[in-house]
Order: structure tokens, then C-alpha cells, then sequence
């Protein structure tokens, strides 16, 4: 079986004529697998990322998701590409504050036909796809649709927040999800209970995962390690600055946004292309 990701002589630096960030000779992902990404700041965990993510351009090598080649693909093919097939669960989770549990839940119907379809193909409706995450992922709230149309997400507690935003992830079945320190503000025994969850929902929908934390307690969990420090051979790390650092966040949390919002993140980073818009 061909792997989900593979990646081949990766070089990426944020600066031209700056030290290499990111140095991977090669790196395979099989369909359906559990990763756990692990490494101190500065060993290229976000930086990774966005290149998987079709965020990011390397100045070499080959990236391939899905039987697509991300580093031949234009700034528009690669959001649109994203936005089909990428789900996206961030640490500080970056919900959208003004908009009721279930537009946020169903926000990547809104920009991906294909995610759209597959939700349905789940479910009678994107109301109960929408539900059904939610009792799966184990939140405690009153599934009455008027209720989740209204309640503001950000009277939900943390863990709460936490459980809306992978459902958002995982709404519409994409094939690949990425988890950037998703449970860092969890106790011990939550961030367990949680990540079985998880695994649960992405065993359903067949989705590959790939997990990054600082806490290799969790490392266990998973299929197989990854340890960044190691793999990453670049001589002269250097991260990006903290506009560099917003791009990556910025562009993903975009496709998940309404057109207007993802014009207002995407003005908080320049380097993220402006090419998304809403379908």
C-alpha cells in the first residue's frame, strides 16, 4: 500500500540566504496510521507542519500527501487541496468567538464540497453529522439544534472547546488530521480520555493522524514515535520569527473560517497566501 505522506531530500529555511530550518533526506506515513511528533521548540515541529499542510513551500525536495505532489501545486490548489482533505486541530483550538457551536462545527462543509458530501454520506444531514461527533467525542451539552445554533462557544469550558474544535476537525471525514498540542491544557487523566476518543473517530473514519506534543508521556498511545531532533538534519535551526509563526496557523484556521474572517486572520500574517476565499 502506498503511504499517505512521503517526503524525500526536504530542505526548507524561512530566509533565503538564512540557515535551513528543516533537513529531512525521507519520511513515510501509512494510511491510517497514528503518529506521535515529539521534539523541543526549535527542532521544526510547526515548521513540519505547515510544509504537510501545504502551507509552507520548501526551497527543495518532494512532499507527497495523498498521491499529490503539495510542492508543485499553486498557493490556490494547495488551500483548495487542504480544505478537502486536511483536517486541522489547533492548541488554543481557535474557534470563531461571534458564531454558535454548530457554525463552527460545520464551518469546513461551508469551503469543501467533498467534506460536505462525505458528512452527508454519514448522515441524514450536516445537523446530525454534527451531532453524531459530538456524542461520539463525549460532550455533555443539550444536543437540541436550537441550543447549539445559539450557545456562543466561548461560554463552554475548556475541555468542552476542546471537544467542538475536533469535531470541526474530523467534520467531513478528511483524510488526513493534523494535532498541533491539541491537549496541553488538560489534566493527565482528561488528555487520556480525550486522545481514546480520538483514536476512536479516526479508526471510524479511516483518517491518518498525526500528533504533535512536548508531553512524551502520551508517546505510548500511539503506533510509532517520531523524534524530530533526530530526523531533522538541518546544522543551523533557526524558527521562524512570530509573524513567520502565525502564517501557518492563520492559513489553516482560514479554510475553516467564514470568507470574512479568513480575510481578517489572513491579514494578521502576510506571508499566508490570500488566495482562499469562500466557495
Amino acid at each position: 500500500m502506498n503511504p499517505i505522506i512521503a517526503l524525500s531530500e526536504l530542505r526548507f529555511r524561512w530566509r533565503a540566504q538564512g540557515p535551513e530550518t528543516l533537513r529531512i533526506d525521507a519520511l513515510e506515513v501509512a494510511a491510517g496510521e497514528r503518529l506521535f511528533v515529539e521534539g523541543p521548540s526549535g527542532s521544526g515541529k510547526s515548521t513540519l507542519l505547515g510544509l504537510l499542510a501545504g502551507v509552507n513551500q520548501p526551497q527543495q525536495g518532494r512532499i507527497q500527501v495523498l498521491g499529490e505532489r503539495l510542492d508543485q501545486l499553486s498557493p490556490t490548489a494547495r488551500d483548495r487541496f487542504r480544505a478537502d482533505h486536511i483536517g486541522y486541530l489547533f492548541q488554543l483550538f481557535n474557534l470563531i468567538p461571534y458564531l454558535g457551536i454548530l457554525d463552527n462545527l460545520t464551518l469546513p462543509a461551508r469551503f469543501s464540497r467533498h467534506r460536505r458530501a462525505r458528512a452527508l454520506a454519514r448522515s441524514p444531514s450536516l445537523i446530525a453529522e454534527a451531532k453524531r461527533l459530538l456524542t461520539h467525542l463525549d460532550l455533555d451539552l443539550d444536543l437540541d439544534q436550537r441550543a447549539l445554533a445559539r450557545q456562543a462557544v466561548s461560554e463552554l469550558s475548556i475541555g468542552q472547546q476542546q471537544r467542538v474544535a475536533a469535531a470541526r476537525a474530523l467534520f467531513g471525514s478528511p483524510a488526513l488530521l493534523i494535532a498541533d498540542e491539541p491537549t496541553s491544557s488538560l489534566d493527565a487523566d482528561r488528555r487520556r480520555a480525550f486522545l481514546e476518543l480520538l483514536f476512536a473517530e479516526c479508526a471510524e473514519m479511516g483518517s491518518t493522524l498525526i500528533f504533535v506534543s512536548h508531553d512524551a508521556s502520551l508517546e505510548g498511545l500511539f503506533d510509532r514515535t517520531l523524534r524530530l531532533q533526530e530526523l531533522n538534519q538541518a546544522t543551523g535551526r533557526s524558527g521562524p520569527t512570530a509573524r513567520q509563526r502565525a502564517a501557518p496557523v492563520a492559513q489553516a484556521q482560514a479554510a475553516q473560517a467564514p470568507a470574512a474572517q479568513a480575510q481578517a486572520v489572513l491579514a494578521q500574517a502576510p506571508e499566508a497566501s490570500a488566495a482562499l476565499t469562500a466557495k
